[in-house]
């Protein structure tokens, strides 16, 4: 592990004044999750307003794939930019957005017709993945999982798990929203076999709601705010099935899974399965808010004309940045990066994992990686406030993380895949180091520049 250095401390004066102006025009709910101001970035890496430079491995939480300020995304922009700014498709249509459709429709799993609606946010995805599955089906309920994250709109919010922060104190939520347990290998109790999870579904039918009321399931192929959970890959094919058999859809949310963060295009892929419907976002856009869902041509043209839609969907700007995001994924060889900086974080992961009792389990699908820490390896309890410790020591020794888990005990990698060998060890050795501080409660040896 190399010596760890502070450049100067973190927060600086500037960021300590920004903290301040924020702290009395804005609102407490938006969360920081460190209290510098990002001044630039580039690649993988973020310089402050006191000119600290931190290694990122939260990617904007998911959004930055391909790094900031991407040179193919940058270059879409200006050139679109130079042509027109905001027209509205519902009034105006422009070649951009049939083309980001084309492109989801190309890379999107399954041998079939396909078509696609472009929208702004994750949750608006999730929001019109349910009202078209609805429309199609003509059935109301949707069955969604324990620690699932869908968003923070009214239905989104309704599908999402965790009470805290997401959920208290906005009640009451939609209708006709039924839960049922994820797999989860690590913290199940009794069989883990992927038809024992699946088993869940077909119990949600006698005990919750009836089969022929459910329009459908949704699920993210791998948990992303739920802690990175990677479930057995014959689990989905079961899911599927069910579904099948009851005429129920299945909608994966990809927002965060999508595009090369797992190695593969969609998580999806991993698992064998041809979603009904997938939900798309964060680097789809390349850093510009954009956000799809993505179907079987026959259940996207269930809803009436005018049903779908919104003012700033598929903003031109965000469908040249995607179209450039996609592209740079395709040219740079980002599936196979993943892939690899996967491989690279759990090798070193696990020497870590026998090292101290604090590292329960270690997992991962491509690039999609995380840490779930734990206080004791028999009991399992959760160590929320280390995970914390941990973040915090991070960001003071340059190292940009972000946590996760229904019980606040994940560190999560979503580090930009254009990441370095060199920056991607860097970002180990902080995190390393943070263990050791945390686990054997001592500070490791630092240097100060």
């Amino acid at each position: 592990m190399a010596t760890i250095q502070i450049k100067t401390e973190i927060p600086g004066p500037r960021s300590i004044a920004l903290m301040k102006r924020r702290e009395a025009a804005v609102p407490r709910a938006p969360y920081n999750t460190i209290p510098v101001f990002a001044a630039s970035a580039e690649g993988a890496t973020i310089t402050d307003v006191d000119g600290n430079r931190y290694i990122d491995f939260a990617g904007g939480i998911g959004c930055l794939n391909i790094g900031h300020q991407a040179p193919r995304v940058t270059a879409a922009i200006k050139d679109q930019l130079e042509k027109h700014l905001h027209l509205c498709f519902a009034v105006t249509p422009y070649e951009g957005y049939v083309a980001v459709a084309e492109k989801l429709n190309a890379l999107a799993p399954g041998n079939f017709a396909k078509k696609t609606i472009v929208l702004n946010t994750g949750a608006e995805a999730v929001e019109n993945a349910v009202k078209i599955a609805r429309a199609y089906t003509k059935r109301p309920a949707i069955i969604c999982f324990e620690d699932a994250f869908h968003g923070r709109t009214l239905m989104a919010m309704s599908l999402t798990s965790k009470a805290h922060p997401y959920k208290a104190g906005f009640e009451p939520f939609a209708s006709d929203v039924y839960r049922i347990p994820f797999a989860y290998e690590y913290r199940a109790e009794g069989e883990t076999t992927a038809e024992a999870f699946a088993h869940h579904l077909e119990n949600a039918f006698k005990r919750y709601v009836a089969a022929e009321s459910v329009a459908a399931v949704i699920a993210e192929p791998v948990l992303g705010e739920g802690g990175f959970v990677i479930p057995p890959r014959d689990y989905f094919k079961a899911l599927h099935a069910i579904c099948r058999k009851h005429g129920i859809l299945f909608i994966a949310d990809e927002v965060q899974s999508g595009f090369a963060r797992t190695g593969k295009w969609f998580a999806s892929e991993h698992f064998g399965i041809e979603p009904d419907l997938i939900t798309t976002a964060k680097s789809l856009g390349g850093g510009m808010p954009i956000a799809a869902v993505t179907g079987r041509a026959e259940i996207m043209d269930a809803p009436a004309v005018g049903g779908l839609g919104g003012t700033f969907c598929g903003h031109p700007l965000s469908c040249a940045a995607a179209l450039a995001a996609i592209d740079t994924i395709e040219k740079d060889g980002l599936l196979a990066r993943s892939t690899a900086l996967g491989k690279h974080f759990e090798k070193r992961a696990r020497s870590w994992q026998q090292k101290w009792q604090l590292v329960g389990d270690i997992r991962g699908l491509g690039g999609m990686c995380a840490i779930e820490l734990v206080r004791n390896a028999d009991t399992r309890e959760p160590a929320d406030t280390e995970t914390k410790q941990i973040a915090e020591f991070c960001y003071k020794h340059g190292l940009v993380t972000i946590t996760a888990g229904t019980f606040n005990n994940v560190i999560r990698i979503l580090v930009p895949l254009v990441i370095s060998e060199a920056q991607f060890d860097e970002g180990l050795d902080v995190i390393e180091a943070a263990l050791a501080a945390v686990a054997e409660k001592k500070q490791p040896a630092l240097s100060h520049a």
